[in-house]
């Protein structure tokens, strides 16, 4: 029988095995007192009350290279533990797989560096993480398991998350605090309370990692009376996010089970908050924000002066590179940016900001005098000269097999995660009227008929615009459907349908175009897990011009003199000011998406990636091509802007 299938109740009479009240507790634990626990007011560590001065920074949207200076930062903020999620869906992309292996997959080296600078950490596993993520986490193979429902007691996820959590674990275990790691304690779930109230999986997630963990497990949610009771678990502390005022007193209010108070802890103060992709949507900071600024001191010195516990959410942000980043559905797709800067006080680059040194100033106040590290000075940026990108192929000329079918196939149905998706019918009848892409845009779709755009079906618009077709016999109509990002939060209060349930992209239902349903279809998945290769037999497009298709373009630079040693050294911010929209690899390195309705104009080059006094590769997918070359340039200094978005101007 499955751990999760265990009775629960037993749990819900007793103290959590961690607690260091002499309550009767189930475990196997010696009767020494744990490395870490917890009273009713105050964290102990080794026996010793320990307030918790904590950071969000996640291993896997930092360049593994850097993880050591962004925990000393940490460190010389004055942080004494850092928060971590885990994005499932790197580790175990394919079912059955395990990509621990992988540099930037590899969580218990994180773990082992920031305890080499002085940092405690806390685990937030998952499975479901938010963190505008892509799915909050979830591997795309989940939407093609029968009988999936995600967030649920329902076997066919509990198995999932389980055999994913247990893999976890393994690399993990040796790292807790009872065995003389940094890991202290492991969060359940993640924010669950905002999005239902199946206790039996909660107590189930509980249950499993009580199996696995010897460390206090903890809950986080919203600080009012329906996301803590939703989200509260029986032996588990609960804690709260938000606001630590009103968090704190919602918390000793709502919370009346004994086993789950504990210390009061701010798991998640926000430090400013996520970009999404929009004309109107602006960088959000508080750089140029004094009351904002103002507000985070008050906010620290109320739970540090009282000897309570916080931690920043983020601390430092990082990069959804690739197509790392999720959306919230509003009825429309609100898409998150390729940046995930957060506008925190270590910057998306790890460069220390002028809010970095308040919130040192303001903890400085409740440490020992000189125990907070002098933080390193930042190191400047590179900026790289104008580098022209020349078309190589056009993207429809590098399509794989083809699958046939009489209807469109969602691009989970092809065994595909992330990219686009092309769908090309043959027309042999007479047929016009308004275009519709399944039952709606999933989630920014292009339309062409003999290879020219005719218009772009975008779901990050609550009214996407209308693409009328006349058809004749003989054309070819093409519709490239790219995932933009799938959901990766929903609340019970967002009312809309449960946007969590539904991941799926590309074409979901039939396509019409008046009344007419268009049937038979060829279908092409475009993953873009790497540029083509350049290709002797292969010319670029011979003429770009507005409404031709995408095309991949290409050019080389030099990075000469300064200090080859350090990377942080070339680090630079590469921009396509000529560009529409599409993804940039450098050396083969996906660093995200671009677009140029902002407020992102650039996306974050580390220097890791970069070859010194060699050639680097820049590859370019521009979706909306215009002309017959690009330009890129490396910019010393970010800027953030927003521009009209030329398919909606």
């Amino acid at each position: 029988m499955r751990c999760y299938q265990l009775l629960i109740g037993c749990l819900a009479v007793v103290a959590p095995a961690w607690a260091s009240a002499p309550l009767p507790s189930n475990t196997t634990q010696s009767a020494a007192a744990p490395a870490f626990t917890y009273n009713r007011t105050s964290f102990l560590l080794d026996g010793s009350p320990y307030i918790i001065i904590g950071g969000q920074m996640d291993p896997q949207r930092i360049p593994p290279a850097y993880w050591r200076d962004r925990l000393a930062k940490a460190r010389a903020m004055g942080l004494n533990t850092i928060f971590s999620y885990v994005y499932w869906n790197l580790l175990e992309p394919k079912q059955g797989q395990w990509l621990n292996g992988e540099e930037s997959n590899d969580v218990a080296a994180f773990f082992r560096v920031a305890q080499e600078e002085g940092l405690k950490v806390v685990l937030r596993p998952g499975p479901y993480i938010c963190g505008e993520r892509e799915w909050g986490g979830f591997p795309a193979w989940l939407s093609q398991v029968a009988g999936m429902k995600v967030r649920s007691s329902n076997a066919a996820f509990m198995d999932a998350a389980e055999s994913y959590l247990t893999r976890l674990a393994g690399d993990l275990q040796d790292l807790q605090v009872t065995r003389g790691g940094p890991l202290l304690m492991v969060q359940v779930e993640n924010e669950y309370g905002s999005y239902g109230e199946d206790h039996t999986y909660t107590q189930g997630l509980r249950d499993i990692l009580l199996g696995l963990f010897e460390v206090p497990l903890y809950t986080n949610d919203g600080g009012v009376e329906w996301t803590l009771k939703g989200g509260e678990v029986p032996g588990v502390l609960a804690e709260i996010d938000g606001d630590p005022r009103s968090g704190f007193a919602a918390r000793d209010k709502y919370i009346t089970d004994p086993t789950e108070l504990g210390p009061l802890l701010d798991g998640e103060y926000y430090t400013a908050g996520p970009d999404y992709w929009g004309t109107a949507n602006a960088h959000y900071t508080a750089a140029g924000r004094p009351e904002l600024v103002q507000q985070y001191v008050s906010d620290l010195d109320f739970v540090l002066g009282a000897n309570n516990s916080i931690s920043l959410y983020m601390f430092h942000g990082g990069t959804n590179f690739g197509f790392g980043n999720g959306a919230i559905w509003k009825n429309y797709t609100a898409v998150f940016i390729t940046s995930y800067d957060y506008g925190a006080p270590l910057d998306e680059s790890g460069r220390t900001t002028d809010l970095y040194f308040t919130i040192r100033d303001t903890i400085q106040k409740y440490v020992p005098l000189g125990s907070i590290p002098v933080p390193p000075e930042n190191v400047p940026l590179l900026a790289i000269g104008n580098v022209t990108l020349t078309p190589t192929v056009s993207l429809f000329d590098t399509l794989g097999d083809v699958v046939a079918s009489v209807a469109p196939l969602t691009m989970e149905e092809l065994g595909q995660d992330y990219g686009l998706v092309l769908y090309e019918h043959q027309v042999t009848a007479a047929i016009q009227g308004d275009l519709q892409p399944g039952d709606r845009a999933r989630d920014r779709v292009i339309v062409y008929v003999n290879g020219t755009r005719q218009g772009v079906i975008d779901s990050t618009y609550s009214t996407p615009a209308t693409v009328s077709l006349s058809l004749q016999p003989g054309d070819t109509l093409q519709l490239l459907v790219e995932n933009l990002g799938r959901v990766d939060y929903w609340s019970r209060e967002s009312g809309t349908f449960i946007a969590l349930e539904d991941p799926y992209k590309g074409i979901l239902g039939n396509v019409t175009v008046g009344s007419e349903v268009v049937s038979g279809w060829a279908i092409f998945s475009l993953p873009l897990e790497a540029p083509p290769l350049p290709s002797a037999d292969k010319a670029g497009p011979a003429t770009i011009a507005t409404g031709s298709p995408p095309a991949f373009f290409r050019g080389t630079f030099r990075v000469e003199g300064g200090n080859s040693s350090d990377p942080a050294a070339r680090d630079t911010f590469l921009a396509v000011p000529d560009g529409v929209k599409g993804n940039v690899w450098v050396n083969g390195f996906n660093l995200g998406r671009y677009w140029v309705v902002g407020p992102q104009q650039s996306l974050y080059l580390p220097g890791t990636i970069l070859r010194p006094h060699a050639e680097n590769e820049v590859v370019v997918l521009e979706l909306e091509p215009n002309g017959a070359s690009l330009t890129a340039f490396g910019a010393a200094e970010r800027v953030w802007a927003n521009y009209p978005d030329p398919d909606y101007a």
